[in-house]
């Protein structure tokens, strides 16, 4: 993290040196009736240049004139993306950039600019990324592949030229989650209408108790704001309170939601999405009551491995978890493709859960753990046992046994022909000027210079 710091801060020094020499700027590629411009390009290079492959005075422009192919045709095909959609990836950027530099001061100090005004530049930079991304994907969207094409794209591939499938593992889970004590809710909530009282009075500001006070790391930098989001998006406890409020100046009532409890205010509505600020305040658990979770999973592991139940009806009967509750307790894992597995490769149950993920490493295949605690999904102190479904050791891609894998690869091949196919047609019929200076490239696609 220490390395990664540095970097960002060499990175935004060079970005303000760039700017504060108030060099020239000129026109080095034009793509139908749009500029890409030096300092496009000098931008993209100081942020993204350790992961750029090749010359990035090349590579970048390139990339930057495929995304503006895509914009282009976005436009006419009427693809778009949300406001929510680009928010989210906006709030993440920043937050990221905060946690690196080490505080939002430090972070606005280096940058010369508020979060506001970054906010605002990230807000179009992601919304022509994710629009370009969209259009990508319903370029890609009509390609199929058959068994046989599967078979035919493997068939004569070395053996050691075929995927390695890492390890992998499927996972039950049974949880109980330690009571909350009825003088330990009402805690919360006193305190929740205290900061109540003072936002009324305007002794404080919504945001800024929110800052100070707020158990959501990631709005509570941005003053307790979330971005735009419709009501089905939200934990539905929260969203039914959220979407009563009309009055931008009132508080809300407290809001029970599966993270905990909220008081909110509304910033603005556009049409059927919200967009609030928040303050979450989570019960504390009383290492008691943690202590008498464990000892009731102890009870339930023992009458499992004595017969009396199975780990299914255990789970149906006594997990506190919904999401595997009614499905024997097996973890699904859902992949970033959209597609949903309940195999998980041990870096990603790790991503998923550490605490699951280290004891599951511990265990032999129908092996069940001891009971311990981990932190859940809803950022909750829970007490938990697991067991070891099953493990598929690393191995080298059949036909047999990882067709949907082998499927993927050839899809996404496909999917890549098709839209190199598509960006060849473009430029056949888009204007594209490339100033002398920049042509001495290596392009991953012929024809940009006619």
């Amino acid at each position: 993290m220490k390395r990664f710091s540095l970097c960002l801060f060499a990175a935004l020094h060079c970005l303000l040196s760039v700017a504060q020499k108030n060099v020239i700027d000129e026109v080095v590629w034009v793509v139908g009736d749009e500029a890409i411009l030096r300092s496009d390009i000098e931008k993209h290079r100081l942020e993204y240049g350790s992961q750029i492959k090749g010359n990035p005075y090349c590579v970048i422009p390139e990339q930057l004139a495929i995304q503006k192919l895509f914009l282009h045709q976005a436009v006419i095909d009427s693809v778009e993306v949300t406001d929510a959609d680009i928010n989210q990836y906006v709030e993440q950027d920043i937050n990221e950039k905060v946690i690196m530099a080490g505080s939002k001061e430090k972070l606005e100090e280096y940058m010369k600019m508020s979060t506001l005004q970054m906010r605002e530049e990230l807000y179009d930079l992601w919304k022509n990324k994710l629009t370009a991304m969209r259009m990508r994907e319903q370029i890609a969207s009509d390609v199929k592949v058959t068994p046989a094409e599967v078979r035919r794209f493997f068939k004569d591939m070395p053996e050691d030229s075929l995927p390695l499938i890492p390890t992998q593992v499927e996972v039950q889970l049974l949880v109980q989650e330690p009571r909350i004590p009825q003088a330990e809710i009402d805690r919360i909530k006193e305190l929740l209408r205290d900061y109540t009282e003072r936002i009324n009075s305007g002794a404080m500001s919504f945001a800024s108790l929110a800052r100070l006070y707020s158990e959501d790391p990631g709005s509570a930098r941005q003053g307790g704001e979330m971005p735009y989001m419709g009501k089905a998006e939200l934990d539905p406890g929260f969203a039914n309170v959220a979407f009563s409020l009309t009055d931008p100046k009132k508080v809300s009532k407290i809001a029970q939601s599966e993270f905990g409890f909220h008081i909110i205010q509304l910033i603005d509505k556009r049409g059927d999405k919200m967009k609030c600020r928040h303050i979450l305040k989570r019960p504390e658990v009383a290492q008691a009551d943690i202590d008498s979770s464990l000892v009731t999973l102890d009870s339930i592991s023992a009458d499992i491995q004595a017969g009396k139940i199975t780990f299914e009806d255990a789970v149906r009967f006594a997990s506190d978890d919904k999401n595997t509750r009614n499905n024997r307790g097996i973890l699904s894992n859902n992949k970033e493709t959209g597609e949903t597995t309940t195999q998980f490769e041990m870096s990603e149950l790790s991503d998923y859960s550490p605490e699951i993920a280290r004891v599951v490493e511990t265990l032999e295949v129908g092996e069940m753990s001891k009971p311990f605690t981990m932190i859940n999904t809803r950022g909750k102190k829970v007490c938990a046992i697991v067991r070891l479904k099953s493990r598929t050791m690393s191995h080298r891609a059949s036909i047999t046994e990882d067709f949907q894998m082998m499927k993927s690869i050839v899809e996404s091949k496909k999917g890549e022909d098709a839209v190199a196919k598509w960006i060849k047609e473009k430029q056949k019929s888009t204007y594209i000027r490339i100033n002398p200076d920049w042509r001495d490239c290596d392009f991953q696609y012929d024809g940009w210079m006619k």
